[in-house]
């Protein structure tokens, strides 16, 4: 059972979920979490320990889940005659998304790490 529910997406959605995709949301809310659980493996127990906060995952779960109900189909732009509608590049996917400051909210951090080598060189311990 995923944390965020469907009352939890209504609830940041600026539109009524009709009752036919009920089980979609709740499907793609336990998608979305599995999608974080692969890169925070101890998910419940970061939350148990207060390193990441429930609410986070509740918000970063629907968010997801919203964007998909946004823009099923994936478009990033349409025309029709003179009239151009063009999407931000996070609203243009038609899978789940977690956006990189929703990584960083949830503790995931990037970046280049320094492995400090602790092996004695023959020139340096000639002096």
């Amino acid at each position: 059972m995923a944390y965020a529910t469907l009352e939890d997406v209504q609830a940041r959605y600026h539109l009524p979920i009709e009752e036919s995709l009920h089980t979609l949301v709740e499907s793609r809310l336990e998608d979305a979490e599995n999608k974080i659980r692969v890169r925070i493996p101890a998910l419940d127990e970061r939350i148990a320990q207060g390193r990441v906060a429930e609410s986070t995952v509740i918000r970063v779960t629907a968010d997801a889940v919203i964007r998909l109900l946004r823009n099923p189909e994936g478009f990033i732009s349409e025309t029709d005659g003179n009239y151009t509608y063009q999407r931000g590049q996070t609203d243009g996917a038609s899978e789940l998304t977690i956006p990189p400051d929703d990584w960083r909210d949830l503790g995931v951090r990037k970046g280049m790490r320094t492995i400090q080598p602790s092996l004695e060189l023959p020139w340096e311990a000639e002096q």
